[in-house]
C-alpha cells in the first residue's frame, strides 16, 4: 500500500486527511509516528515557502512522499499582519494569548475596516516530481469578541458573512466546506490522482 507523510502532529488534522485519502489506497502517516524528525526551520516569506520547506525537508530525509500545509490569518487593517507568524503572534501556540494581542491591536479598528481572510498553502512533495501546491482563502471580518465554541486558533474572532456564524460556531463539516484549508485541499484532490501517478 502507498504511504504518504502528512507534516503534522495534529491528531484532528490527521484523521481529516487519513479520510480523504483511504479511498486512494494510500496510508497516511504524521510526525506523530515517527521516532525522530530532523529540524525544520520555517524560515520562507510565504505560507507556500514555510509549507514547501518543511514538506521538503522531510521528504529527503524520509525518502517519502510528504504533504505539508501552512496556514494564518491576514488582517488588513494590520497590514496583513499576523501572516505567517499566526500560530506564534504572542507566544508560541498559545491562542488566547493570539486572540487577545489581535483584539488590542485593533482596539480602534470601526467594525467596516476589520477585514481579514484566513489563507492556506498546501503542497505535496515526492522525489522526481514537481511539487504539487494548491491554495484556498475564506473572507470575513474580525468580531471585537469571540463567539462560538468549536475549532481552534482564531476561529472564535473569525465571523465569516456568507453563513452568519463564526468558524467557532460552525460545525466541522460546515467549516470544511467553506474554510481556508477545505478549499485548498478541493483544489489539491482535482489534481492529485495525476500528479501521484
Amino acid at each position: 500500500m502507498d504511504k504518504i507523510l502528512i507534516a503534522t502532529k495534529n491528531a484532528g488534522k490527521a484523521r481529516e486527511f487519513a479520510r480523504l485519502f483511504a479511498p486512494k489506497q494510500i496510508e497516511v502517516m504524521t510526525l506523530l509516528d515517527l521516532e525522530d524528525v530532523p529540524p525544520i526551520e520555517e524560515n520562507g516569506q510565504t505560507f507556500t515557502e514555510n509549507a514547501l520547506i518543511k514538506a521538503q525537508t522531510i521528504s529527503n530525509y524520509l525518502h517519502i512522499p510528504v504533504l505539508a500545509d501552512d496556514s494564518g490569518l491576514v488582517v488588513d487593517a494590520l497590514d496583513g499582519e499576523p501572516g505567517i507568524y499566526s500560530a506564534r503572534y504572542a507566544g508560541d501556540h498559545d491562542d488566547a494569548a493570539n486572540n487577545r494581542k489581535l483584539l488590542n491591536k485593533l482596539a480602534d479598528v470601526a467594525p467596516a475596516d476589520r477585514t481579514a481572510h484566513f489563507h492556506c498553502s498546501i503542497v505535496v512533495v515526492q522525489e522526481g516530481k514537481e511539487p504539487l501546491i494548491a491554495t484556498g482563502d475564506a473572507y470575513g471580518q474580525i468580531l471585537t469578541a469571540p463567539r462560538g465554541k468549536d475549532g481552534f486558533g482564531y476561529d472564535p474572532l473569525f465571523y465569516y458573512p456568507a453563513k452568519d456564524k463564526t468558524f467557532a460556531e460552525m460545525t466541522a463539516s460546515e467549516k470544511n466546506m467553506v474554510s481556508h484549508r477545505g478549499l485548498a485541499l478541493q483544489k489539491l484532490l482535482q489534481d492529485f490522482d495525476q500528479w501521484w501517478q
